[in-house]
């Protein structure tokens, strides 16, 4: 089977998730409460300051509106394998003639865009109404953010990716999957802008792959990185996609070999 097949599991997602009405509108209105706090707490901070050590509060607000516009739909389902692995469908699904981890991506990507089309769109033109964004710092820059933010997009799906293979060694991921999303949510500059994070702590989450998942695209968008900068962000994204994956086909191939099927 092709590429139609996973362009139709994608599409099954998409369709399921325009079901549920309630949870789209639900959704815009959390990102816009969301953002109304973290605005509202650094207006509070800055006290009527133009800057804060060069950061302006446009700045600020740019960075909370585009990082929680792409959290809002850069959706990954953290339990897909382990919601498997619990009811035994996944002896099923593992026959069938397609890829499980093609499938699995299929299936996220297939919510990403109904929630790019009907959520980040949506929030994204009341927040330009409600609080105003700095414009990206040229066309090139909106273009290059635009693959940056695709980027970060794997980086997020490979970090799901690699720690729901630990389904296999543990009863319920719930735990290890909140230590994950703790983690992306401070590191990533959703809700703590980096340029605020002490030099020896940005330094370190240089070093992981968290500020690849937004604050990398954001940067790109205000014209904050150098051409050479740019493309080592890039590879950053790519090389750290890299990693994750292959970590994560490992312990696939491990968990397979000890995969007892009690459900079903």
């Amino acid at each position: 089977m092709g590429i139609s097949a996973y362009l139709a599991f994608a599409k099954k997602s998409f369709l399921q998730k325009s079901a549920y009405r309630l949870d789209h509108w639900l959704g815009i209105l959390n990102t816009l409460i969301r953002l109304l706090i973290y605005v509202e707490i650094y207006r509070a901070l800055y006290a009527g300051r133009e800057a804060v050590d060069g950061i302006t509060m446009s700045m600020v607000t740019t960075n909370f509106i585009l990082s929680l516009g792409l959290e809002s739909f850069f959706v990954v389902d953290d339990y897909y394998l382990s919601s498997r692995l619990y009811n035994g469908s996944i002896a099923t699904e593992m026959l069938l003639p397609v890829s499980f981890h093609g499938r699995m991506l299929a299936d996220n990507l297939g919510n990403a865009l109904f929630k790019l089309i009907f959520h980040f769109v949506p929030a994204l033109t009341a927040s330009l109404i409600f609080f105003g964004i700095e414009a990206p710092a040229g066309a090139g820059s909106f273009c290059l953010f635009l693959l940056s933010a695709v980027l970060g997009y794997g980086v997020l799906w490979s970090l799901s990716y690699l720690f729901q293979m630990f389904s296999f060694w543990l009863l319920n991921v719930w735990a290890i999957m909140t230590i994950k999303n703790v983690f992306i949510n401070v590191l990533s500059g959703s809700m703590i802008p980096l340029w605020f994070m002490p030099d020896a702590i940005r330094k370190l989450i240089g070093f992981t792959p968290f500020d690849s998942i937004y604050f990398t695209p954001v940067q790109i968008y205000l014209g904050n990185l150098s051409g050479s900068e740019i493309a080592g962000g890039f590879i950053k994204q790519l090389a750290w996609i890299f990693v994750l994956l292959s970590f994560g086909f490992i312990l696939w191939n491990k968990g397979k070999k000890k995969l007892v099927v009690q459900g079903g």
